[in-house]
């Protein structure tokens, strides 16, 4: 059964006093992922979307494959939730979403959290499991990589470390209300932000790179060398916290000859596209994302004929 879409300000209200208050510096890390994966839990899938337990390098993934998906075609989605929180299951109904309109087979992985697992084991994973797809016969230039929020910087992050090592790059890197600096200094005041608290991020920051420095390139890819990376796709609502920082990451991409795309969705939040399937502009956002991602992965042949 299809739930009615639910209207813009309900939708707000709902993030801001149903999720808001849990995500919050005093709140147990194992309550706030019950609690997402609750709230998160009526949001429905595109009609067909077969939902399928696998593993890359080791850890768990959800496989989402919508009808009549390219299986040559491939999206790695790395969920939200501040390093500490989130799950494929919180996340299912977004990268469902993108699959279906990419045309592709999204695998939601996931990676292990802080703070019983801090920097690097998150990005770890999110290689290892980019390596796999590469095994499994997928082309590089088939794959997109996309996350938001935590996942946004854990996208970002594996593009730099791929290029270093000289991996075949991913066709295209999709960040939606993307964290890029641990240590950020265009924070706007989080009253107006219906989801997004700075104690609670500082706190984050803390479970995931305790002890370094968060200014070091390495931990705040908007301070790192972005040459070379593939095209990025960036979306941001106008009510986060986070919005500078998006801007700020697609003008240090451009200044290094990256193409970089920001879309910013005016009276939206953080990572509103998770309401897809409910709100109707988080799911006319995600639609727009998941066409990118098929217009980047189109075969070569394809391509070449067109």
């Amino acid at each position: 059964m299809r739930l009615p879409a639910v209207p813009r300000p309900l939708m707000r209200a709902l993030v801001r006093y149903g999720v808001r208050p849990v995500l919050s510096a005093g709140v147990p890390a194992g309550f706030q992922r019950r609690w997402l994966d609750v709230m998160t839990a009526p949001t429905p899938l595109p009609p067909g979307v077969r939902v399928t337990r696998d593993r890359l390098a080791g850890r768990p993934v959800e496989r989402l494959t919508p009808p009549g998906a390219d299986p040559g075609r491939a999206v790695l989605y790395l969920h939200g939730g501040g390093f500490t929180v989130g799950s494929p299951a919180s996340h299912r109904a977004l990268a469902a979403h993108l699959a279906d309109a990419a045309g592709a087979t999204a695998y939601v992985l996931d990676y292990r959290l802080a703070p019983e697992h801090p920097y690097p084991a998150a990005l770890d994973d999110t290689t290892a499991a980019y390596r796999e797809l590469l095994e499994r016969g997928y082309a590089a230039d088939r794959i997109a990589i996309a996350g938001d929020s935590a996942g946004g910087w854990l996208t970002l992050s594996a593009g730099i470390r791929l290029r270093d090592a000289a991996t075949p790059l991913p066709a295209l890197l999709v960040l939606i209300s993307p964290v890029v600096d641990l240590a950020p200094t265009e924070t706007r005041d989080d009253s107006a932000d219906p989801m997004l608290q700075n104690t609670w991020i500082r706190s984050c920051v803390t479970s995931f790179a305790p002890g370094r420095d968060v200014r070091s390139p390495e931990l705040s890819p908007v301070y790192a060398d972005l040459a070379g990376l593939p095209p990025l796709w960036v979306h941001v609502g106008s009510d986060e916290i986070l919005y500078p920082d998006s801007v700020r990451i697609v003008e240090a991409a451009r200044a290094a000859g990256v193409r970089a795309d920001l879309r910013r969705l005016d009276g939206l939040w953080h990572v509103a596209h998770a309401h897809a399937g409910l709100l109707p502009e988080a799911t006319a956002a995600v639609a727009e994302l998941g066409g990118h991602i098929r217009q980047a992965t189109v075969p070569h042949t394809t391509r070449s004929s067109a």
